[in-house]
């Protein structure tokens, strides 16, 4: 396969930038979009109604749509043209934004909701992708930084931002304020960005539908685990297709000449221990986020706004901390960097897991907050860096899919497991009702998060690591290839 070489000089420098503002705008708009509803949820219910259940489904009717599609969204990208394929993201997400904000009821938010998270999943694994175009491999490290210095900053402001906007304005607004960065970003990326393909000149429809429709099954079974029992019929049932779907899926890509996932992808220690870790990372901080939200507004009494401003501490770390660690990983490699990332964010939850009590002091808290904007952070900079060193240049964007794909079920997982937790050994009945939910399940989640550093530290060195994506390369099956195309 051949790629056609960027620009040089002022001209490349110029283009990077400009993928670099223009992806991370969109993207930031789609991550931000994950947590931005936590701290409205007590306003939302008070509004439209709902119990603890609904309140679940605003959150994860964007994460099981997200996560079911983001292979599908890679997978249009490299057939039909990352960049073009990246705009129809933009465009419906954009779409979507403004029916969660006309939404009239709980079912009519839940269902715009859906829509958006389509739309996030087309935008965001081709955002890597895009970059990697245009970026060469030994600076991708500083320039993955930037990008998860941007989503991690999009995912913990959520909570601020989406406080500021309900307290001042209403919640309606969280969803109008994509609506201009929206419109703002689509010309961008039709006339600013390069346009470039996949290796693969055919779209995997079997394989689409089979992980498309695995993937649905498992993570609504997760999602309505809590609401239904986990060993009720439609939550087993869901487990059984989907899980029998995705070992389909498995085996069906093993044996086509055109896969949309290589399953040799999985013989690198680091592809598979970076993916893992994200989905463990994902289920202990999003579940955890869902649950300290609430616990700022309904036990301690903060508005939206102050809840959110409350986490600041944790908000502003990847601003400071994502780029210094992206720089790092282009020298020193990412495990050891994601691991005390990883352990850092632990050691912040443990914390809030031992102080929590209805009248506890805010200062007390704050160092748990730093901690895990650290943590948070350092994880998210060097691992986009990690899973597309880990795989050939032009199979990247499949790559991304799947590690955002994890990333979109743990989350998912997450809100159930722990909101289950919550559930089970507590309520909303009083604050001592809160806390006696909210400390078990944070333990959860710092569980979660050591697991998640001991699968990183699988992972090989940065010299082993570097020989990777040759030796994947060199594994792979002789197919049909299509040239790569860069244009202007």
């Amino acid at each position: 396969m051949q790629e056609k070489a960027p620009p040089n000089g002022t001209a490349h420098r110029g283009l990077v930038v400009w993928t670099l503002i223009v992806t991370g705008a969109a993207t930031f708009m789609a991550a931000l979009d994950n947590l931005v509803v936590t701290t409205a949820l007590p306003v939302i219910r008070d509004d439209l109604g709902g119990d603890l259940s609904d309140l679940e489904w605003i959150v994860n009717g964007y994460t099981l749509p997200f996560a079911c599609l983001l292979l599908l969204g890679a997978a249009l990208g490299d057939r039909f043209g990352r960049r073009r394929v990246f705009a129809a993201g933009v465009a419906l997400f954009t779409v979507a934004s403004a029916a969660a904000a006309l939404a009239g009821s709980t079912e009519v938010l839940i269902a715009a909701r859906a829509a958006q998270g389509a739309g996030a999943a087309i935008l965001l694994p081709l955002s890597l992708t895009l970059i990697s175009a245009v970026v060469p491999p030994e600076r991708r490290g500083t320039a993955f930084g930037i990008w998860g210095a941007v989503n991690g900053l999009a995912i913990a402001s959520g909570p601020l931002i989406g406080g500021a906007i309900t307290e001042h304005m209403s919640w309606q607004w969280i969803f109008w304020l994509n609506i201009p960065i929206g419109l703002a970003v689509l010309p961008l990326v039709l006339f600013r960005l390069t346009e470039s393909r996949g290796p693969n000149d055919r779209l995997d429809l079997v394989g689409t539908v089979l992980a498309s429709g695995g993937l649905f099954g498992v993570v609504l079974s997760i999602v309505r685990g809590h609401e239904h029992g986990w060993a009720s019929g439609p939550v087993l049932t869901g487990f059984i297709v989907g899980g029998a779907l995705l070992i389909a899926f498995v085996l069906f890509e093993m044996r086509t000449p055109n896969p949309m996932l290589p399953m040799r992808f999985f013989r690198s220690r680091t592809f598979s221990a970076v993916n893992a870790a994200s989905l463990l990372m994902y289920l202990g901080m999003f579940g955890s986020i869902f649950l300290l939200t609430q616990f700022l507004q309904l036990i301690q009494g903060y508005s939206p706004q102050e809840a959110g401003l409350r986490m600041l501490p944790w908000t502003a770390m990847p601003m400071v901390v994502a780029p210094i660690a992206g720089a790092l990983t282009d020298r020193i490699g990412g495990r050891s960097i994601v691991a005390s990332g990883l352990t850092l964010m632990a050691v912040g939850l443990g914390w809030f897991a031992l102080l929590a009590e209805p009248d506890v002091s805010y200062a007390s808290q704050v160092p748990a907050f730093v901690l895990c904007g650290i943590g948070m952070a350092m994880f998210f900079a060097p691992t986009g860096a990690m899973v597309m060193g880990a795989v050939p240049a032009a199979e990247q964007g499949i790559a991304s899919g799947v590690n955002n794909a994890l990333r979109e079920v743990g989350g998912a997982l997450g809100v159930a497991l722990l909101a289950s937790i919550f559930a089970t050994q507590g309520g909303y009945e009083t604050p001592e009702r809160f806390t006696d939910g909210l400390v078990p399940a944070l333990w959860v989640g710092v569980i979660a998060l050591l697991a998640a550093t001991a699968v990183v530290l699988i992972a090989p060195g940065r010299r082993r690591a570097a020989a990777a994506p040759a030796a994947t390369a060199a594994s792979a099956p002789p197919r049909a290839r299509t040239p790569v195309t860069a244009d202007s």
